[in-house]
């Protein structure tokens, strides 16, 4: 029998399932700040992108350790309002704002930002779609950092295998992403694996603490219920299958010259 697919879903029932949690994906503050580190000191006047930024939990990061000017933006109106929420009761709201929009359709002009930063969200339009088209908005110079689920071995089994495939069919290796990175015109700064902490203790332990109460909303609805049932076995394949895949944090630099 055909298990459930996270595309069986709509994307209203993820949104409100995801909205309850401080993060929407395997992360950590510890982990956004070592990316940044890579990046080096970062001009007050500049402007990052957090694209499917969700409900701001990295937003809040990167706005603590720069002073720079963020806009975040994700396909969910729920996040956003949560997100300018957040952001006003920090007194924040002055330098960053959220807006609705697809990460495949930015509205912004070709070269106006500094850095991008997407966490948990690329597999949504594709890493290598994702380089291409968003490295036209990034000035000469400017950085990308985004994570996104690779295998860490050229063989894995095939439970683990057919589940990662399912929702993200180009998902790759580490090396295999760097290369796609180099062919997209950018340098190639750093890679490094989210560590299980920023799986268990920031991703699905929050999500059992939330489950109750959004079954409790949806009684009865059986789409709700096998969401539930989806991520509750995403968690166990992870806890079975970790050493085979994980997040990567990529880091890279647009090139200062057009690509030939």
């Amino acid at each position: 029998m055909k298990r459930t697919s996270i595309h069986d879903f709509d994307l209203s029932l993820i949104c409100d399932y995801f909205g309850r949690l401080e993060r929407q994906g395997p992360g950590s503050p510890e982990s956004t700040i070592r990316a940044l580190s890579f990046i080096g000191d970062i001009p007050d006047e500049a402007k990052i992108a957090d694209l499917g930024c969700g409900t701001g939990g990295q937003t809040t990061i990167l706005a603590q350790n720069t002073k720079a000017t963020i806009i975040g933006l994700d396909i969910c109106p729920d996040f956003i309002e949560k997100f300018n929420i957040n952001f006003k009761r920090l007194g924040l709201e002055n330098r960053v704002k959220g807006i609705v929009g697809s990460m495949d359709s930015l509205p912004f002009q070709n070269e106006e930002l500094d850095i991008i930063w997407s966490e948990g969200a690329v597999a949504s339009i594709g890493f290598e779609e994702a380089l291409n088209y968003w490295k036209r908005f990034l000035k000469r110079g400017g950085y990308i950092a985004v994570t996104y689920e690779s295998w860490f071995t050229d063989e894995r089994p095939v439970e683990i295998e057919e589940f990662w495939l399912d929702a993200v069919p180009k998902m790759s290796t580490i090396e295999h992403n760097i290369s796609l990175m180099r062919r997209a015109g950018y340098r190639f700064v750093a890679a490094f694996a989210l560590p299980e902490e920023c799986w268990t203790d920031t991703y699905f332990m929050p999500q059992k603490t939330i489950q109750g109460a959004f079954l409790e909303k949806h009684t009865g609805n059986k789409a709700a219920e096998a969401f539930v049932e989806y991520m509750r076995y995403e968690a166990a394949l992870y806890s079975k299958y970790k050493h085979y895949y994980g997040y990567v944090f990529y880091i890279g630099k647009k090139c200062e010259t057009p690509s030939l």
